[in-house]
């Protein structure tokens, strides 16, 4: 299976120094299209973060994911991104978690991810306890419900416009207005009766009122490039020119 990401070795040793380290907090540790990910416990977060920090050499956090699987249970997925600055290598640290059961912030290691932990509570509504400022940080202040979530609705709950007749903007239902819309319900793979714009260049329009292509211009004789003995000897004529005059006399 290939990757489009650049190919970075693992270093080696990596995943059995990994396994050793976190003993017993490990879940799962494998190694897919060249990146190791790490299924810990949830509660031996901050635990496992500090001996991947201090004893394996991963020093900087890079991201905090949130993956949504509502089929599951526990139904979601956070994902830490961390980068080894001496090894040239990065590792993800997965763990699982509903919406009812914080995970512990690591703040206090990296704190950083005050508002990476925000941007999850925002999008999926996870939990983070022992973050400080666990606020929204994408959407607005009265936002209802958290827009990565499979369930959420693409169209949201709520839509913004600006009132004339208040002066402000108000927060309104969403209404999908279907006045000037026309729907055919017919599939585009069966097609349609009806000739659309363009068909008329690929001849699918023949028979319905397109116009026919025009007459191609073609060529089938020397006369009619200007070519033959007449205009042969006319450019000899014209090529044979009388010696100019040079005024000097013998």
């Amino acid at each position: 299976m290939t990757h489009s990401a650049p190919l970075i070795k693992t270093p080696d040793g990596a995943i059995e120094s990994i396994s050793k380290v976190l003993g017993k907090n490990l879940v799962s540790i494998e190694e897919a299209n060249g990146e190791v990910a790490v299924h810990i416990h949830r509660d031996a977060l901050v635990e496992c973060m500090i001996q991947l920090r201090d004893e394996c050499a991963y020093q900087q956090l890079m991201e905090i994911a949130g993956v949504d699987w509502p089929d599951r249970d526990p139904r979601f997925e956070i994902v830490y991104c961390l980068l080894s600055l001496t090894k040239n290598h990065r590792i993800r640290v997965h763990l699982t978690t509903n919406e009812d059961h914080p995970v512990p912030s690591v703040t206090s290691i990296w704190p950083v991810a005050g508002w990476l932990e925000r941007e999850v509570f925002d999008m999926y509504g996870v939990l983070f306890s022992g973050n400080a400022d666990l606020r929204r940080i994408l959407t607005d202040y009265g936002f209802s419900g958290h827009p990565q979530r499979k369930d959420f609705p693409l169209s949201g709950y709520v839509e913004l416009r600006y009132s004339e007749e208040e002066k402000r903007v108000k927060y309104e239902p969403v209404q999908l207005a279907q006045d000037f819309r026309n729907f055919d319900f017919l599939s585009p793979w069966e097609g349609a009766d009806y000739v659309l714009p363009g068909d008329e260049k690929t001849g699918e329009g023949a028979g319905t009122g397109a116009p026919p292509p025009p007459t191609p211009k073609t060529t089938d004789t020397a006369a009619q490039t200007g070519a033959g003995n007449a205009a042969n000897k006319e450019a000899v004529k014209r090529s044979v020119r009388k010696p100019k005059a040079t005024g000097d006399k013998a």
